[in-house]
């Protein structure tokens, strides 16, 4: 049986997010990395209904609009900054994989696993800005990723795990990376 859409901030069926909520999302200010929504109120709850509640149905409507951000840029292929195994396993999903797949979608390139996580990683959310900072993730590329790579997340803070996939992809033999979040932290 399939259920119906709902907006994850009002609950009415529909699109999610629904027309009248999108209008109250805060756009995010620009930073090193492009990001489509301001961390805070709607728009973290937003977020946090992907990442948090199984709220996957917000993935289309973010990944057009992080697509949108980078069309400028041509990309050969979309990848994602995979969470850690045990929170991918909690969740069911990795919510940075659902982004990239919309992405992917809209920009017509393909979606690929190119990064594996390594080692212990702890949860970067509540954390001070310095222990993001010297704690960052850790990642390979698991094969070897096409010219041009867009890698996306779902919140950007500092920059590091992006900062961290990034560089992983360069030395997988990428000759360009980009990235987008759908959030940044203001």
């Amino acid at each position: 049986m399939l259920l119906p859409a709902r907006c994850p901030l009002c609950r009415r069926p529909g699109p999610a997010p629904c027309a009248a909520c999108a209008r109250r999302l805060e756009p995010a200010r620009a930073g090193p990395y492009p990001a489509v929504l301001a961390y805070t109120g709607e728009a973290r709850r937003l977020v946090q209904a992907l990442k948090y509640r199984n709220g996957r149905a917000v993935a289309p409507a973010l990944g057009a609009a992080m697509a949108r951000l980078v069309v400028a840029h041509a990309v050969d292929e979309v990848t994602w900054a995979p969470t850690s195994g045990s929170r991918r396993r909690a969740r069911g999903y990795d919510q940075a994989q659902v982004l990239a797949r919309a992405v992917a979608g809209h920009l017509g390139v393909p979606c690929r696993p190119l990064l594996r996580r390594r080692g212990p990683s702890r949860a970067q959310t509540g954390r001070r800005r310095a222990d993001r900072l010297a704690d960052a993730p850790v990642f390979t590329a698991t094969r070897r990723p096409r010219a041009r790579v867009l890698v996306v997340d779902d919140v950007v803070t500092t920059g590091a795990t992006l900062h961290a996939a990034s560089r992983a992809l360069l030395a997988g033999g990428a000759k360009e990376v980009r990235a987008v979040a759908a959030a940044a932290t203001p």
